[in-house]
């Protein structure tokens, strides 16, 4: 197992000789995360670089993608890889919001007699927690997601109970299913720092898939980093040094999604009906941030932001009929939207 080494955790300081080091060390470690997975999920390195991205980011994700495509496998494999605990939750049209959160039981106490309610943690009390098939459980039930993914802490019965860190919530949604789903509404979407597309395998994947799942087990995955370390990355994140040029672009890429503001395109104007808010240039430059790191760099560039914009931007913006006319996704919108933005010239430090 690969530690990651770095001083303790101060945001305010320059990342120093010690981060230097450790950032070495976290390429290595990728790499070895990466090797490891690889024996159990063929192909998919896309998204597993976007799930590492926003974890080390300390963010949620949702994967869509049609069902087969190894989804579950490759969250439950992540796990494993980096040593954390892990509950799977099966989200159906009757599941309840204590079913996830936990529920007080009355429990007699052997040496009083009394009887008294005593609070059972559900699944939510892990490190990575699979909400699978997210849209298929009604809106009642999402929201009891909601605290947890934002303030990682529950509460039940007026008490509030912190949660385990790291904590994630890695989430999966079937896009073809329309019959018996409830669509995640725009706050709980928000709450997502990217929404990752799972696409259908290359066509000498889908034949190693096929070769590796018809014959005898393989290799299991072993791990590589533990919460403790996983933890110390996402401090460093924080202390990853940014210029007003980077983050100038990502405000300036994000206040463009937002039709009839001043300056946002005109293509904006006809075809989205809402923009992104804040949070998404924030998500932006902690994706950055964390992409660059695990590539080995303490300097986060312009490219770094525009590589993350699909997957922070694509659930915050709202295509209008014109778009839909046209047969223009999300995805679409935003590759002309990267193009059009352009960044700050010198003048504007001066």
């Amino acid at each position: 197992m690969t530690a990651i080494s770095g001083p303790p955790p101060s945001p305010a300081a320059a990342p120093s000789h010690f981060e230097t080091a450790a950032v070495e060390q976290l390429k290595s470690a990728r790499e070895a995360l990466m090797h490891e997975v690889r024996k159990v999920i063929v192909g998919q390195s896309d998204v597993m670089d976007y799930l590492l991205t926003a974890m080390f980011s300390r963010g949620h994700c949702l994967l869509v993608g049609v069902p087969g495509l190894a989804k579950t496998l490759m969250i439950s494999t992540l796990a494993k890889v980096l040593s954390l605990n892990f509950n799977r939750i099966q989200f159906t049209p009757d599941l309840m919001p204590s079913d996830i959160t936990g529920t007080d039981i009355i429990q007699e106490d052997a040496e009083t007699g009394r009887r008294v309610f005593n609070f059972v943690k559900g699944p939510i009390f892990t490190n990575l927690l699979l909400a699978d098939e997210i849209n298929r459980t009604p809106p009642k039930t999402q929201a009891a997601l909601l605290q947890a993914m934002q303030e990682y802490q529950v509460t039940a019965s007026g008490q509030t109970y912190p949660l385990e860190q790291p904590f994630f919530v890695l989430a999966t949604q079937n896009p073809v299913e329309q019959e018996g789903t409830y669509p995640l509404p725009e706050a709980q979407l928000d709450r997502f720092m990217f929404m990752v597309k799972v696409g259908y395998p290359q066509q000498n994947e889908e034949r190693s898939i096929v070769k590796n799942t018809t014959g005898e087990a393989g290799e299991q995955p072993q791990p590589v980093l533990n919460a403790q370390d996983i933890l110390t990355i996402q401090n460093m994140v924080r202390r990853v040094p940014v210029s007003d040029h980077v983050v100038n672009f990502a405000v300036d890429l994000v206040r463009a999604t937002r039709p009839h503001e001043k300056g946002t395109p005109d293509f904006i104007n006809h075809y989205l009906t809402w923009g992104a808010g804040p949070r998404a240039a924030q998500y932006l430059v902690l994706a950055a941030k964390s992409r660059a790191m695990l590539r080995g760099r303490l300097n986060v560039s312009t490219d770094d932001v525009r590589n993350m914009a699909k997957s922070v931007l694509r659930h915050r913006i709202i295509p209008n009929f014109n778009a839909d006319a046209e047969g223009l996704d999300p995805d679409a919108i935003i590759d002309k939207l990267v193009a059009a933005v352009k960044e700050a010239g010198p003048e504007a430090y001066k």
